[in-house]
Formats: structure tokens, C-alpha cells, sequence
């Protein structure tokens, strides 16, 4: 079981350069990739998304690529007829600035320009060859954050299960509770029944107890919640894909839990039900952070 929050960056130092790869995942209905690449790595687009879909079901990822070339004068490589349009179109700005503050300008330098998309030029074997590390790196980088989500997961199933443990013991309160709790109620039904027995035959005296005992009756309920609870914790000790199932089953345990407190006539299955609400709740809000 995996959850959907993690972080993980992956660094790259190399004779041409330095490559940064940083993923963060939140969680999200479906997988929502985000990639944000530079320019000249807009190519590699595909090939990462393959790679997600392969290794990830559901979460919001966003992936930034952050590339850093090394500069070697004897193999430096510029494109001019790009540069001097950079240089056209900053003098252009610069003339709009002057006229409207009447000041001049900072005085335009090579590094304005050096860095900019598509001045540097690379032959298409380093072209290649930073592609696959950035691919390379890219596979590190997502194994790492599948790691960071399984141990946060792990932790979110163990929250979980202390939280489905008391769960347990709730059900169990209102089970042992209940006998008793009819008796008594039985009783006073009698007691009431008795002061108006000159108006009432014995047959409607036992359909109102009939009525009470089957108002009352929570078994069905209790069965439910354990069985429920008993998948939930299968569920948190299997693998893959999880999150949609123990969504559906937080509500079936929310339903059992208000007909539990709708049928309630003492306050100990009342106090059982709402403890039960809480706990579901909280583990309802840790089931939306996994996948």
C-alpha cells in the first residue's frame, strides 16, 4: 500500500553540465502528471509519462527538470543569427524604458544573452547523451519517490489500524451492553404497560414488546461493522492500488454507524456510535492520501 504524498530529487554532475531532477506527488482522484522540462528536453515528454503510467495509478505528480551546462570555450558552439534577435528585441525593450523613465538603462552584457533557449548549441551526440541521463536519472529519482510513498503508506496503515482496533472495542461495548439494555427496557415497557393494563389486552401488550425487541435489535449492525473492518484491514495488508476500495468501505462503516445511533434507546450505544463516527472520520481522511 502506497500513499500519494512524497517527495524525491535525484542530481546529476557530468563534464557537460549538471542535471536536477525534483518530483513531488500529492494525492489526486486520478494520475495528473506535470512535467516542466526546458525547451531543448521537450522531446523526452512521452517517454517520462510512459514511465509514470507504468509505476503510478493515482496522485498528482509534478516533475521539474532543471539542466545546468558547463561551459568549454574550445567547444563552445553559438548561434548568432538567435543571439543577435535576443540582442534586437532587449535594445527594442530598452528603448521603450528610456522613453518611459527618462533614464538609461543597464548597459546590456554577454551573460544576459549566453543562456538564453537555443544560443548555446550542442552537437546532436551530446544531445543524446544528456538525454539518457536525464532519463536515467528520471527512473532514479521516481524509485526513490516510490519508496518515500510505500514508508508513508506503511505508517498510514498502522494509524489506520489502531484506529480500526478501537473501532472493535466499540462494537464490542454495545454487544456486551445489549442484553441488559433490553431487559431494562423490557422492564419499563411492562411497568408502563401494567399502569394502563385496564385499557390494554395481552395480546397488544407482547406486539409492543415484539415492536421494541426488533427496534432494538443491532446485531445485524454489529455483524456488519466487524465484517467491514475485517476487509478494511485485509485491504491495508495487500498490495497495489487500494485507496477506491477503502473509500467505498469508510462509507458502509459510516452507514452502519448511524443506523446504530438511529436505533439506540440508551446511552451507551449512543456515546458507541459517535465514538465510532470520529474514528471512521479520521480514518476516512488518512484513506484520501492513498493510492
Amino acid at each position: 500500500m502506497h500513499s500519494m504524498t512524497a517527495f524525491a530529487r535525484c542530481e546529476s554532475n557530468e563534464s557537460w553540465g549538471s542535471l536536477v531532477w525534483e518530483l513531488r506527488s500529492v494525492n489526486h482522484r486520478y494520475l495528473e502528471p506535470g512535467l516542466r522540462l526546458p525547451d531543448t528536453f521537450r522531446f523526452l515528454e512521452p517517454a517520462l509519462r510512459e514511465q509514470l503510467r507504468k509505476q503510478l495509478t493515482r496522485g498528482k505528480v509534478d516533475c521539474t527538470l532543471q539542466f545546468q551546462p558547463s561551459v568549454n570555450l574550445e567547444e563552445l558552439t553559438i548561434d548568432a543569427e538567435l543571439a543577435q534577435r535576443y540582442v534586437q528585441a532587449a535594445e527594442t525593450i530598452n528603448g521603450f524604458l528610456f522613453e518611459k523613465t527618462g533614464s538609461a538603462p543597464a548597459p546590456l552584457s554577454a551573460a544576459d544573452f549566453l543562456f538564453r533557449p537555443g544560443v548555446l548549441c550542442e552537437s546532436e551526440a551530446d544531445r543524446e547523451i544528456i538525454a539518457s541521463v536525464a532519463l536515467t536519472l528520471f527512473a532514479d529519482a521516481l524509485k526513490e519517490m516510490n519508496i518515500v510513498r510505500e514508508r508513508e503508506g506503511v505508517a498510514l496503515a498502522v494509524f489506520m489500524q489502531e484506529r480500526l482496533q478501537r473501532m472493535r472495542e466499540q462494537a464490542a461495548i454495545v454487544r456486551a451492553a445489549l442484553p441488559d439494555i433490553l431487559a431494562t427496557q423490557k422492564q419499563k415497557l411492562r411497568d408502563r404497560l401494567c399502569e394502563l393494563q385496564g385499557e390494554l389486552n395481552q395480546d397488544r401488550i407482547e406486539q409492543e414488546l415484539v415492536h421494541l425487541a426488533q427496534r432494538c435489535d443491532v446485531d445485524e449492525e454489529l455483524d456488519r461493522l466487524d465484517t467491514h473492518i475485517s476487509e478494511v484491514e485485509r485491504i491495508l495488508k495487500s498490495k497495489g492500488a487500494v485507496g477506491r476500495k477503502l473509500d467505498f468501505l469508510m462509507q458502509e462503516l459510516n452507514r452502519e454507524a448511524n443506523t446504530l445511533s438511529s436505533k439506540s434507546i440508551s446511552t451507551t450505544p449512543t456515546q458507541a456510535a459517535v465514538e465510532l463516527k470520529v474514528l471512521i472520520e479520521q480514518v476516512r481522511e488518512q484513506v484520501q492520501n492513498i493510492e
